[in-house]
């Protein structure tokens, strides 16, 4: 895996997520109307504040939906935090390929994406962490 690079729009998102939170996190990652925050599992709680202020707080800065994700040790939970609040009835990891089982039918679809952005942007986020493969949806 290669180092993160941030441009300096996201060093200044970072920073005022930083200002507000008081919450460094791992990483912060651009994604057209969604900006995504993953910090340290032990400040999640912090980071999102009382009630949601500071992501509320950060929405209005910001003019976009914000969201906070923990990040985990295992590969597994990380992606099913990613995927909140979307329901994973299983998911297991085989030799880098990792296979998600949803809830239902409309889960499955909401979580592939048209032309399957959503899987292929949930793979790019999982691969700046853990080594795998790809990611299936059955």
């Amino acid at each position: 895996m290669e180092p993160i690079k941030f441009d300096i729009n996201l060093i200044k998102v970072m920073s005022l997520f930083e200002t507000v939170t008081r919450v460094q996190p791992k990483d912060c990652i651009d994604m057209g109307t969604q900006v995504l925050f993953i910090v340290q599992e032990k400040d999640i709680a912090k980071a999102i504040g009382q009630k949601g202020v500071h992501v509320k707080k950060l929405e209005h800065i910001l003019k976009r939906n914000i969201k906070i994700v923990p990040f985990k040790e295992t590969v597994i939970s990380f992606i099913v935090h990613l995927l909140h609040p979307l329901q994973v009835r299983e998911a297991r990891e085989e030799q880098g390929v990792i296979t998600l089982i949803p809830q239902d039918m409309k889960t499955r679809g909401m979580i592939i994406g048209r032309g399957a952005t959503h899987l292929r942007s949930l793979e790019a986020i999982v691969k700046r962490y853990y080594a795998i493969k790809e990611i299936k949806v059955i």
